[in-house]
C-alpha cells in the first residue's frame, strides 16, 4: 500500500482511503447559468469533485455561482496566467490546477503559493504529453514516462521551494500503456496524491475501454486517489463510468450486475431483461451482486456467488437467492419480480 501524503480538498481528504470521482464542466465558461445547472446535475449523479475551466477573468464569476449551488469541491483549471489563480483563490475555489513552470518567474509562483497557503487551497500539477518543456523533450527525445514524470517533479520542486506541499499530481497521456507506466513511476518517486486519467480518451466507446484499462490497472495496484474518465460526451457519462470502474474492482459499493452473453439455449429476451435490470439498479446503494442468466447451465451454478438472480427457461425463468430458495415466474414477470425481490434484500 502506497504511503500517501494527505491533502485536503474542501471537506475531502485525499489519502488513499477513498477514491474520489471527478469530472469537468463542458459548458461555455461564459454560460454561468448553464454551468451551474450542469454542476448540480453532476453532483446528483455522484460526482465528488468538479473542475471548471477559468480561461479569463470573466470566468472567475463561475466560482461563487457554482459554490453556492453545490456542496462538493470545485477546482479551477488555469493555464499560463497566474493572476487567474490569484483571483480564483480569492473567489473561494477549493483547488487550483496549474503548472508552475508555465506562469512566468518564481515571483509569480510565490504569489500563487502565498495565495493558496493563506486559504488552505491545494495545487494540482497537471502534466501531459503535449505540455512537456522543450529541454525535457530534447533530453528524452519523446514524451516518455520518464520525461513526463521528470516534468511533474520539476513543477513540484518549484512549489516545494516555497515550503508548499499541498500538491496533487496528474500525468496524463492518450496512450494507455504510457499513462500506466508514468503513474507507476510517479508513485515510486513521490508520495503526493495522484489524479488518474487517460487524456483525450475519445468518444464513449473507446474512451470507456481506454479509461477502464488505464485507471483500473493502476487502482488495482493501489495507485490513485482521484479519477476522471475523460469522454467526448456528456460529463454525466464520465461519472457513471467512473462509478462502474470502482464498483467492478471492489473499490466502491453498490449493485454489481453479472449477466451471461446468451447462446442458442436461450429462450427468453435476456438482452432486454439485463438492460432493464441494469438501468433499474444502477443508483441503488445496496452492496449486492445480481445475476441475469440465460438458462440453467449458466444460472444458479455459475452465478452461485450472486445474492439474487434469475435463470431463463422456455418462456419463463427461475428467480433464485443465495440461501437456496427458488421460484418460477413467467417471462413477462422476470424484471418486476426480480426487482421486487431485490428491494427486500
Amino acid at each position: 500500500m502506497r504511503n500517501v501524503k494527505p491533502v485536503k480538498v474542501g471537506d475531502f481528504v485525499l489519502d488513499g482511503k477513498h477514491i474520489y470521482i471527478q469530472s469537468m464542466l463542458n459548458m461555455r465558461s461564459d454560460d454561468i447559468e448553464g454551468s451551474v445547472k450542469q454542476a448540480v446535475e453532476l453532483e446528483k449523479a455522484g460526482c465528488e469533485i468538479i473542475r471548471a475551466a477559468i480561461p479569463n477573468m470573466d470566468a472567475v464569476r463561475l466560482i461563487p455561482a457554482i459554490k453556492s449551488a453545490v456542496k462538493i469541491p470545485l477546482v479551477a483549471d488555469i493555464h499560463f496566467d497566474y493572476k487567474l489563480a490569484l483571483e480564483s483563490a480569492a473567489a473561494g475555489v477549493d483547488k487550483i490546477r496549474i503548472n508552475p513552470g508555465n506562469i512566468g518567474g518564481m515571483d509569480r509562483v510565490k504569489a500563487v503559493v502565498d495565495a493558496c497557503r493563506a486559504k488552505n487551497i491545494p495545487i494540482r500539477i497537471g502534466v501531459n504529453s503535449g505540455s512537456l518543456e522543450k529541454d525535457i523533450l530534447a533530453k528524452y527525445g519523446s514524451p516518455s514516462p520518464e520525461a513526463l514524470v521528470e516534468s511533474a517533479m520539476t513543477h513540484a520542486a518549484m512549489l516545494e521551494h516555497f515550503d508548499f506541499d499541498d500538491i496533487v499530481i496528474s500525468i496524463k497521456s492518450s496512450d494507455v500503456q504510457k499513462m500506466i507506466s508514468s503513474y507507476r513511476l510517479a508513485a515510486e518517486k513521490c508520495n503526493y496524491p495522484l489524479h488518474l486519467g487517460v487524456t483525450e480518451a475519445g468518444t464513449e466507446r473507446m474512451g470507456l475501454i481506454k479509461s477502464s484499462i488505464g485507471i483500473g490497472s493502476l487502482l488495482c495496484d493501489d495507485i490513485g486517489e482521484t479519477i476522471r474518465v475523460s469522454l467526448t460526451d456528456d460529463p454525466i457519462r464520465e461519472v457513471e463510468a467512473a462509478k462502474d470502474i470502482l464498483k467492478s474492482i471492489g473499490k466502491r459499493g453498490g449493485v454489481r450486475l453479472v449477466s451471461c452473453p446468451t447462446c442458442g439455449r436461450t429462450r427468453i429476451d435476456l438482452v432486454k431483461a439485463a438492460k432493464m435490470v441494469e438501468e433499474a439498479v444502477k443508483n441503488m446503494d445496496k452492496d449486492i451482486t445480481v445475476a441475469v442468466m440465460g438458462c440453467i447451465v449458466n444460472g444458479p451454478g455459475e452465478a452461485r456467488e450472486a445474492d439474487i438472480g434469475v435463470a431463463g427457461g422456455d418462456g419463463c425463468a427461475v428467480i433464485f437467492k443465495k440461501d437456496g430458495t427458488q421460484r418460477k415466474v413467467s417471462e413477462a414477470e422476470i424484471v418486476p419480480e426480480l426487482l421486487a425481490e431485490i428491494e427486500k434484500l
